[in-house]
């Protein structure tokens, strides 16, 4: 596989230096892309990076993962308005092992072959470098007037809020760039890739190895991805989508795939995934002939929840959809979670009952309109159970009198309620 081919049809090439497919091309290359360290989790924001190095093993070079420990400490002035907290060691460490977690779904760090993923922290090479000894060694080799010209730079120097930049901030991209030059001395690595808001960190470092090495080295960076619409990638309205499922479910993590609009499915699928160009086009004439269907949403969920979390995950956060969009079942319903209940229902009406009367049950004609108030009158109610339009939990009510216990509820806690085909209430037992 071509690396650089690869990452052209899939539109993931925004800058490269002279010289890098030629390199790539010639020998088994090691690259890499420095990941914020930040939190304990990636954001869908940090997985353009990780899939560059997914396809770069892919192609049978070597992918080096750099925590960026140190720099976390400080904070990329890029694209930024305002400095960064700064964390202490003990929470970056702890933030590294969650990320070589979830890195390790995408890159093999464990085989014996030569591109082998790597892992690296900068905190490691840089916690023990003096003051003196950085701006001697490193800084006389970068001028002022050359970090002064980057876009980074003159951005915040230029912006309207005042805030200005600390000369902590603007030492940034020396420390970036001596990253490059460690990474370069001791694993050989000649390729920095990341978003195209780095280029001027990057070549900050390709700078530095050919004054410092006189060798050379490349970069390659990729568009900053965005939304049709002109709205920011990756957040929703309860913020980032993260891959932790402790901070966002397996359940809200497919919603926010399949919720992509045709133009996005049709980008994202490329960038986002693994499967090959002649499989996107046939699903891009099938999202053609049928756009209903939603060929390349489906696909691009799938692929993608499968691979930071399960197929059992994926398969469930399916059938949850399926119960919501009125083609689920009572028993598929019955193996949703508590948590998942909540999450898919999130949005609709909901009313509290009390579980003490449960106990002895409760006819649905009065569960559905004194209990809760999902009906206006017990008269609505009958015509509708006559007609086959009232289920509770997803199997249908024949009777008016048919009693409702704590039997029937769901994780112990809920009972959904339905009217007609699309009109879901959740019924929650007080505690």
């Amino acid at each position: 596989m071509n690396f650089v081919e690869e990452l052209r049809w899939r539109g993931m090439i925004h800058d490269m230096m002279p010289g890098t497919e030629e390199l790539l091309n010639k020998e088994m290359t090691s690259a890499y892309v420095g990941i914020d360290p930040t939190a304990d989790s990636l954001h869908i924001g940090h997985l353009v990076g990780v899939m560059m190095l997914r396809h770069l093993q892919r192609a049978g070079h070597r992918p080096i993962a750099l925590i960026g420990g140190a720099t976390g400490m400080i904070g990329d002035p890029s694209m930024k308005s305002a400095e960064r907290n700064l964390l202490s060691e003990d929470d970056l460490r702890h933030n590294q092992e969650c990320i070589k977690k979830q890195l390790s779904k995408f890159l093999d760090f464990e085989s014996d072959a030569p591109n082998a993923a790597v892992l690296v922290n900068n905190y490691d090479w840089m916690k023990d470098y003096s003051f003196l000894t950085f701006i001697r060694d490193i800084g006389k080799h970068i001028t002022v007037n050359y970090m002064m010209a980057k876009d980074s730079v003159k951005k915040r120097l230029s912006s309207d809020s005042g805030v200005g930049m600390s000369f902590t901030e603007f030492s940034y991209q020396l420390l970036q760039g001596y990253d490059f030059l460690y990474l370069y001395r001791n694993l050989g690595c000649k390729l920095q890739m990341g978003g195209s808001d780095q280029w001027g960190n990057i070549t900050t470092g390709t700078e530095l190895i050919r004054r410092k090495e006189a060798g050379e080295a490349f970069a390659l960076t990729c568009p900053l991805i965005t939304k049709a619409d002109g709205g920011k990638f990756g957040k929703t309205e309860s913020g980032n989508v993260w891959l932790d499922p402790e901070r966002t479910s397996p359940y809200a993590f497919y919603q926010f795939w399949i919720n992509v609009s045709d133009s996005d499915a049709a980008k994202y699928i490329k960038i986002f995934t693994s499967l090959s160009e002649e499989e996107i086009n046939a699903l891009e004439k099938e999202q053609e002939a049928a756009p209903h269907l939603r060929a390349l949403q489906k696909r691009l969920a799938e692929e993608i929840t499968v691979m930071v979390h399960s197929r059992e995950d994926y398969e469930a956060a399916v059938e949850a959809s399926n119960i919501l969009f009125g083609q689920g079942t009572a028993e598929a319903l019955r193996k949703l979670s508590p948590k998942m209940i909540e999450e898919v229902f999130a949005g609709v009406p909901q009313f509290t009952i009390s579980k003490d009367e449960l106990q002895q049950g409760v006819k649905v004609i009065d569960l559905l309109t004194e209990e809760a108030a999902v009906f206006g009158s017990k008269g609505e109610l009958r015509k509708l159970i006559q007609s086959g339009g009232v289920s509770v939990n997803k199997e249908k009510i024949s009777e008016q009198d048919h009693l409702i216990t704590t039997k029937d509820l769901l994780g112990d806690k809920y009972l959904l309620a339905q009217r007609g085909k699309k009109n879901y209430f959740l019924l929650k037992v007080n505690e």
